[in-house]
């Protein structure tokens, strides 16, 4: 499972390597589950996250060499482990209630088992694996199971093959193998019938997009503004000349506090107050105390007027926020680049602007469906999102593509993405990447991209899979309970 995403992308192993566990869990105990299940979201999730030690070495916050190497590992063993975990109780389960189930019974649990606890991990910090997410951006067949019930309907669907496949091994009968055939092409016929719906329906609109490749070791310092300032404000004038009617920058794009004046970012704000082209600049905003700033996105056009903006609501642990304050603040605080920590952004938040409500990410937030989904049924008619990207393997930029590309797909939108150092792009609503930038260029790129107002069953309702999931399995298992109890009194 480890090779699925990039850089390696064999998507397809996907469906058959849950199997080795799945079979695993049916003969042994509880606790020789466990560890088996250890060893292979270890595999897994470490392998998929290793690009988080791309942040080594943290000379440019100052942080020594040695201290930037063990904050590296440390940082990626536990978000390594948080996987592990939910793997972990995911095998204690099928160990502990499955063996002697009935097939039917087994897929029930193993798939209910494998939403909750997803879902459950995705109202946490720390999410980024999930089984779903390994089927982007390649296979867009499947990909298109996004849109009934988000990224958990795909999990569900390769716990499920993967299941089959296991159980045909396991009783040596051919009709679960075929079983998993079936499903296997039910997936593909809906996703190949989606594909084949257009997608330029809708209000046009011309976008252009900077990514400014800045590094984060200059980024927060006198020249990296500067060169910053010096990008954008070239890219702004450049596209603006193109005739395009919205610009999009990246995350922090020019990190300077906005609307506080400044005379580092001054020929950009010249620039938009000439040309009048309304820009998502990526910024910082202050926060409700005088310590903390906002990471925004905010929408300008002419000089100083600002039609919207955007306050980042899913903060990454420990790089925007400290978790455990009163525990770690001291021996951590000392590591940011910033004088203060960034706020949390309003989860009711909506954005306007003059095309209608936008749905809007910053970064980290590709990774949860469940953000996307909410601004879209809000009313927004195009996706954006602006990212830094910057200091890690292209690895991870090559994922966090993936992850826009499915959350695309959910909500049934044109997405168009800015990053720092790449990588940038244009995805169609069925995950079609219209166009990709480079990794660490500077470039700009205008494309034409349409407003949709249609509504996805994820859109309308949500992840309704999980919930019907969990209610079919707690009331077998709670058959089971009962005539079991009979059984014992008789």
């Amino acid at each position: 499972m480890g090779l699925t995403p990039d850089p390696f992308r064999c998507w397809w192993l996907a469906w058959v390597a849950l199997v080795p566990l799945w079979l695993f869990c049916q003969g042994h105990g509880g606790k020789r589950a466990i560890a088996a299940a250890g060893l292979w979201g270890f595999a897994y999730h470490g392998m998929a996250l290793f690009w988080i030690t791309g942040v080594h070495p943290m000379d440019w916050m100052g942080v020594p060499w040695g201290y930037s190497l063990a904050i590296a590992i440390t940082v990626w063993l536990v978000i390594t482990g948080w996987g592990v975990v939910l793997t972990g109780l995911w095998a204690l389960l099928m160990a502990r209630l499955t063996p002697n189930l009935p097939v039917a019974a087994k897929l029930l649990i193993g798939c209910a088992a494998m939403a909750g606890l997803e879902t459950l991990w995705s109202w946490g910090p720390l999410y980024w694996t999930a089984l779903g997410y390994t089927q982007s951006p390649d296979n867009l067949v499947a990909l298109q199971l996004g849109r009934l019930s988000g990224q958990q309907g795909l999990s569900v669907a390769i716990v499920a093959v993967n299941g089959l496949l296991a159980e045909a091994w396991r009783a040596r009968r051919g009709r679960y193998g075929l079983a998993a055939l079936g499903l296997g092409g039910a997936i593909a016929l809906y996703g190949a019938v989606e594909l084949t719906q257009p997608v330029d329906i809708g209000t046009p609109l011309k976008v252009g997009i900077i990514q400014g490749n800045i590094p984060n070791r200059i980024k927060l310092r006198g020249t990296g503004i500067d060169t910053a300032v010096q990008n954008y404000t070239a890219g702004y004038r450049r596209l603006a000349a193109m005739g395009v009617e919205l610009v999009l920058t990246p995350e922090t794009a020019i990190p300077l506090l906005y609307p506080d004046p400044s005379w580092q970012r001054s020929p950009f704000d010249q620039a938009v107050a000439e040309l009048k082209v309304p820009v998502w600049l990526g910024t910082f905003r202050r926060g409700p105390s005088p310590d903390t700033y906002f990471n925004s996105l905010v929408l300008l056009q002419g000089a100083g007027t600002v039609l919207s903006h955007y306050d980042k609501v899913r903060l990454v642990p420990l790089g925007e926020y400290i978790p455990l304050r009163e525990v770690l603040g001291g021996i951590i605080r000392r590591l940011s680049p910033l004088r203060g920590e960034v706020a949390f952004g309003d989860r009711a938040q909506r954005v306007s602007s003059p095309w209608g409500p936008m749905v809007v990410g910053i970064c980290y937030e590709s990774a949860f469906p469940a953000h996307f989904r909410y601004q879209a049924a809000a009313g927004g008619r195009l996706m954006l999102t602006a990212s830094n990207n910057a200091h890690y393997a292209a690895s991870m930029p090559a994922q966090h593509h993936a992850q826009d590309v499915a959350r695309a797909v959910e909500i049934d939108r044109w997405a168009v993405r800015a990053t720092n150092t790449g990588y940038s792009g244009i995805v169609d609503p069925h995950g079609r990447t219209l166009w990709y930038s480079g990794f660490e260029t500077t470039e700009t790129h205008a494309a034409t991209v349409y407003l949709r107002d249609s509504t996805t069953p994820f859109v309308r309702w949500g992840d309704w899979v999980t919930p019907l999931l969990l209610v079919g399995a707690n009331g077998y298992l709670g058959r089971l309970g009962v005539k079991a109890f009979h059984s014992d009194r008789q």
